[in-house]
């Protein structure tokens, strides 16, 4: 009982602390004209690797119980790493649709309403999936963080990428890496 009550108050605080830095980061002021290259694309099938469930089961299955814990948690890690590019990333695209929708263009309306939307739920659900993260960190053979994160991302690609050809089709955002 009192471990149960400790991993909830550990988990508490450590949403605490995300939610902290995820709103000090929403209120840093970006210049609108450096927007765009303030976005870092990511590797997306990568990332959907890294949080494939199936991928792993093949590794529980592959390794020993101590050798699979160690791989578990390097890739946590770097799953952590691009949640942490894709919240970055949305609150990018957070700005640049502000940016739309304060400019008065009556044709960008809906689709820059739609990329703020988009982008503020991306990082409401990169900041839980962090929180997944972490504790799957503390337990690595917990199938807890397997998280949804990359669909979304690309769903946000597409309308960031319709917002920018709207506004400039010689210049398209690009959200994930080009292989």
């Amino acid at each position: 009982m009192n471990l149960a009550i400790f991993v909830v108050i550990i988990a508490a605080v450590m949403l605490g602390v995300i939610l902290l830095l995820s709103v000090k980061q929403a209120r840093r002021s970006r210049p609108r004209a450096g927007l765009i290259g303030a976005i870092h694309p990511i590797d997306v099938e990568a990332f959907r690797n890294l949080t494939s469930p199936g991928e792993d089961e093949y590794l529980r299955r592959s390794l020993t119980s101590r050798q699979f814990r160690r791989v578990r948690r390097e890739r946590l890690r770097a799953m952590a790493a691009y949640v942490h590019v894709v919240a970055d990333n949305a609150g990018v695209l957070v700005g640049l649709g502000e940016a739309a929708l304060a400019g008065g263009d009556a044709r960008l309306a809906d689709p820059a309403r739609a990329l703020v939307n988009d982008a503020l739920l991306l990082r409401r659900n990169a900041t839980v999936a962090m929180a997944r993260i972490y504790i799957a960190l503390a337990w690595p053979n917990s199938g807890f963080a397997a998280i949804r994160v990359a669909d979304r991302y690309e769903q946000l690609s597409g309308t960031a990428m319709l917002l920018g050809r709207l506004q400039n089709p010689a210049a398209p955002v690009r959200l994930s890496a080009i292989r």
